[in-house]
């Protein structure tokens, strides 16, 4: 993973934490970018990351300010927007949950154990040859497989 992705994670990861909405995290965080190159062309800098925490958190205090000093009466539509996956949207994600669910169940139960641990439970693959009493090398072709067939079944609705 690049320096920059790494520092745009930590950058947005940080915004978040100072009660930024999701939906406004990564225009902060790219007008911190910005902001940082703008500057170094005039400037050297000792830490560009510390630069561009810096930069977005003041951003986003910037943005809370300018909201709060809106004039009265004024709606603030984002504030009030209703993020939530619409009905039509959550019924398609069960309905993809219900299929998963299935293909998952035409899965060995050996293959769906590896599977399983290595997804849901962080288990790496010696962890779970260990458990299973097999070689790593048969784990990761199980999990493979297990990867490859859920992929396509889910691909054939």
């Amino acid at each position: 993973m690049s320096d920059v992705l790494k520092m745009f994670r930590k950058v947005r990861a940080v915004v978040l934490r100072h009660g930024v909405a999701s939906q406004d995290a990564d225009d902060i965080v790219q007008e911190a970018f910005a902001r940082l190159e703008s500057y170094t062309r005039r400037q050297e800098l000792r830490s560009e990351e510390a630069f561009l925490v810096t930069t977005a958190v003041n951003v986003s205090h910037d943005q809370a300010r300018r909201r709060s000093r809106s004039q009265p009466g004024e709606l603030d539509l984002e504030a009030i927007a209703d993020v939530a996956p619409s009905p039509v949207e959550q019924l398609l994600a069960q309905e993809r949950l219900r299929r998963a669910g299935t293909g998952l169940a035409r899965l060995d139960p050996v293959t769906r154990r590896c599977l399983l641990a290595q997804r849901l439970e962080g288990l790496t693959f010696p962890q779970i040859a260990a458990l299973e009493n097999m070689s790593v090398a048969a784990v990761e072709k199980r999990v493979a497989r297990a990867v490859m067939f859920l992929t396509k079944w889910m691909d054939e609705q």
